[in-house]
């Protein structure tokens, strides 16, 4: 379970860094748009493609790091629950030793 609540995290690492690429990207395509609005650069045909084609790639990445975040979440209510039961089963046995005595 640790270790899937490591892999989780490692994804969402990279997801991040996917996002902060996409981010860049996207703030390259609004310098690439002011430079078509003082007549500069290339088509504004260009322009809009590439805004959405990294519009898709930042959905696509948003989507994983919302399914890595479930993941980890659910690992950590599995830990829990682990946690409880061990919990449980020192009552158990600190029970029966006091029986015992």
């Amino acid at each position: 379970m640790k270790k899937q609540a490591v892999k989780a995290e490692n994804h969402v690492v990279k997801l991040k860094q996917e996002i902060n690429l996409l981010q860049a990207q996207v703030s390259k395509f609004k310098c690439e748009n002011e430079a078509l609005r003082s007549g500069q650069g290339a088509s504004l045909t260009v322009v809009k493609q590439n805004t959405d084609v990294a519009l898709q790639n930042l959905r696509v990445v948003i989507n994983r790091a919302h399914a890595s975040i479930k993941q980890l979440v659910s690992g950590a209510e599995t830990l829990n629950f682990v946690a409880e039961i061990l919990k449980s089963t020192d009552r158990i046995s600190e029970i029966k030793d006091e029986e015992k005595s």
